[in-house]
């Protein structure tokens, strides 16, 4: 049964007091008008729990904005986002459409450091980030004791003569939730082995994140990406202020998944008494990147299971990492972003999953 301002309350009841559904929660499409971002088609979902999320249509069913009770939970660049024909696919030219966001998408053939691979000049994390999606759906589900609200879409990633991979997404959340629920299945038609990299890009912001914050989760080892990371690795999880300088510092975590199968990471403040918690299945994404950039103005921390590192295909196929999915064969991925409110809550959970 829902609980909708601290209230338990079924949808037969709820249905007497409101004219509409859309009083609390729901899902509803809208197109943006400004600047690189016009013509960009996107679905505002709200819970009535208190979050409230954009789902980027045209951007892959990326997770833009996403706010709880008002307080911001997603870092934003200044580009916004950029309608997919801005994108430029060479070198680091991704980085200059990158909105930020809940969730980017990274992937599906290539994704980290530009490199040529297979004959292929590749560029930074790939295109589904800036592929509209085709077939969307919304839903709104309301039944006598519980309701959902969802969007969902297929998004291919097609080279002539090369690869077909088609991602189908469904994003989901419940009434009176505040968690968000991703599935999705990629599948190889094409008719001959594709290279397969994804990472799911978590970016996470003021004031959620802040000095004094920390990222809690279960590593049975941590390795620094380069130099810059390993100058930074004892304090890898702890937040501080914003700095005038800074390098980016990137840290390669082994989860120890619980008895389910599922690996859990939680950014934590304890003084707005909030946690971020991202659940998701480890045998398809073995691998937890973290991505800690606290320079001004590009304050975030990047929470990012993957299926591979993000140094390059060509360093991923010459380590003998890189993943290929097979002609018609299909894998299935998932996910939960959870807002966790209250500290006594958020004690309960870390040590629930044994995050330290």
């Amino acid at each position: 049964m829902p609980n909708l301002f601290d209230r338990d309350i079924d949808c037969h009841e709820l249905q007497k007091r409101v004219g509409d559904i859309s009083q609390i929660a729901g899902v509803r499409q809208f197109t943006y008008c400004r600047g690189r971002e016009a013509g960009v088609r996107a679905a505002e979902v709200r819970t009535g729990s208190g979050l409230r999320y954009h789902v980027i249509l045209d951007r892959g069913l990326d997770i833009s904005q996403a706010d709880y009770k008002g307080i911001p939970l997603s870092w934003r660049s200044s580009h916004g986002d950029v309608h997919p024909s801005y994108y430029d696919p060479v070198d680091f030219g991704w980085a200059n459409s990158f909105a930020g966001g809940l969730m980017t998408g990274c992937g599906l053939t290539y994704l980290g450091a530009p490199c040529v691979d297979d004959g292929e000049k590749l560029g930074l994390h790939g295109k589904i980030s800036n592929t509209p999606a085709e077939d969307v759906s919304v839903s709104e589900i309301i039944q006598d004791t519980t309701g959902s609200f969802g969007v969902s879409g297929t998004v291919r990633e097609f080279s002539f003569a090369r690869h077909h991979l088609v991602l189908r997404r469904s994003i989901r959340s419940g009434l009176g939730e505040s968690a968000i629920h991703i599935k999705d299945s990629i599948r190889n038609e094409g008719s001959a082995p594709a290279p397969f990299m994804i990472l799911y890009h978590m970016n996470i912001g003021w004031p959620l994140l802040d000095a004094g914050s920390k990222l809690f989760l279960r590593a049975s080892k941590t390795t620094p990406r380069d130099l810059a990371a390993e100058r930074g690795i004892d304090h890898c999880r702890t937040i501080e202020e914003p700095y005038d300088r800074y390098e980016e510092q990137v840290f390669y975590h082994e989860v120890v998944a619980d008895a389910d199968g599922y690996a859990h990471a939680m950014l934590v403040n304890r003084k707005l008494g909030l946690g971020l918690l991202v659940r998701y299945r480890k045998q398809e994404l073995p691998n937890l990147i973290q991505w800690k950039m606290l320079l001004k103005g590009y304050y975030v921390l990047g929470i990012e299971p993957a299926n591979c590192l993000v140094e390059g295909r060509q360093k991923e196929r010459q380590r003998g990492t890189l993943k290929f999915l097979e002609p018609d064969e299909e894998t299935r991925h998932e996910l939960s972003i959870i807002v966790v409110e209250g500290n006594d809550l958020i004690d309960k959970l870390l040590k629930e999953h044994s995050l330290k």
